[in-house]
């Protein structure tokens, strides 16, 4: 996304009053909220170019093999806008990893998809180990808190052994084997009668 020198001015001005605050001048107000709905927009058509881009990528694939060169380049930008690849883009790029391009896109997208894998797995580990902590953070507090008991009555806390960490998948157990395409059966001949 890119902003225009005017629009750079009123991101300036805004972020100077977030700062600093300040009153703010009527037309300061109006052109920040102008800015807002500017940015509001080029977010919601970004989004529908994202959703129409996947949409033309799934066309493409369902027509693969006819579709390879174009197939390839959708492929591409979606990949270069973010696109993490799903496992029907691995399964084309192995049935076509013959050619030279789609081989060489299908080491990036094996790449890109196992980080995406590591990094969910990551979030997951974090999000579970998170409130464990958090609970035995918050069960020490209590146990210092003052009052209540003398101190050669108070049980030493016992240490919570730290959360385990899942194992990282091998990708050989998070995307399926190859397997070689099946070759067409021979077509029919057609007898001159």
């Amino acid at each position: 996304m890119a902003f225009s020198a005017d629009e750079l001015r009123v991101l300036r001005r805004a972020l100077a009053v977030a700062l600093h605050p300040a009153p703010l001048q009527d037309e300061d107000v109006q052109d920040a909220l102008l800015l807002a709905e500017s940015v509001d927009e080029a977010v919601r058509e970004a989004g529908r170019l994202r959703a129409f881009l996947l949409d033309d990528l799934a066309r493409y694939r369902e027509a693969l093999p006819g579709s390879l060169s174009g197939y390839l380049e959708l492929l591409q930008d979606a990949l270069a806008a973010g696109y993490d690849p799903a496992a029907d883009d691995l399964a084309a790029l192995r049935a076509l990893r013959r050619n030279p391009a789609a081989a060489a896109l299908l080491a990036r997208c094996q790449i890109l998809a196992e980080r995406s894998v590591r990094a969910r797995l990551a979030r997951v580990s974090q999000a579970t180990a998170t409130p464990a902590a958090a609970t035995s953070v918050s069960r020490a507090r209590l146990l210092a808190l003052p009052g209540g008991r003398a101190a050669a009555d108070k049980p030493k806390p016992t240490p919570t052994p730290p959360p385990a960490e899942r194992p990282v998948p091998k990708p050989s157990e998070v995307f399926p084997p190859r397997r070689r395409p099946v070759p067409p059966p021979p077509p029919e001949e057609r007898v001159a009668g």
